[in-house]
């Protein structure tokens, strides 16, 4: 989803004035991500703000099982870069109709939403509930394959997260930069 937001207008228009940095890589699982992080991906680098959003492609995972990886890289992106502050995206919810792997993702953002505060300058951005209709279903304007974002659907996830990394950047006196896992 990360690495997808790079070709949308949003991230040349709301990030790229950042400098951001986008590692996203499609089809990532905790676990890739968690091997990455630990082996170079954070050597050099001192963004003022990560997000992290990762997990979806857990599936094969219970919501402990997905929650308990984002936190493990959310800890290892705090235990290595210090001065920085991280935001996890929650899971989106995911197939046009109610069902368990849609169910799954809103267990892992409810841990989640339980467990980072207590880890230190984490915090949660769970927008996915906008695109949930109150029938239950999810529109393909959203999400074309009602897992992937459209065009409009990640600027509404684009407008949330930019609004929240420049409130971050401002409590940061340092060039503003971030980066996107």
């Amino acid at each position: 989803m990360v690495q997808l937001m790079q070709q949308y207008e949003v991230w040349r228009e709301l990030f790229s004035p950042l400098h951001a940095l986008n590692f996203g890589i499609g089809g990532d699982t905790t676990c890739n991500v968690l091997w990455r992080l630990q082996n170079g991906e954070l050597e050099n680098i001192r963004p003022k703000v990560v997000v992290l959003w990762v997990g979806t492609n857990n599936h094969e995972h219970t919501a402990d099982q997905v929650a308990g990886g984002i936190l493990a890289i959310a800890q290892l992106l705090l235990s290595c870069l210090t001065k920085s502050k991280i935001i996890v995206l929650g899971l989106l919810p995911r197939g046009e109709f109610p069902n368990p792997l849609r169910e799954k993702n809103a267990s892992v953002n409810n841990l989640l939403r339980a467990s980072l505060p207590r880890l230190g300058p984490v915090q949660l951005l769970d927008v996915g509930g906008s695109f949930v209709h109150s029938d239950g279903t999810i529109s393909s304007r959203d999400m074309f394959d009602f897992l992937h974002l459209t065009a409009s659907a990640y600027r509404t996830i684009s407008t949330s997260l930019h609004d929240l990394l420049l409130q971050l950047l401002e409590e940061t006196p340092q060039e503003r930069r971030a980066s996107l896992v």
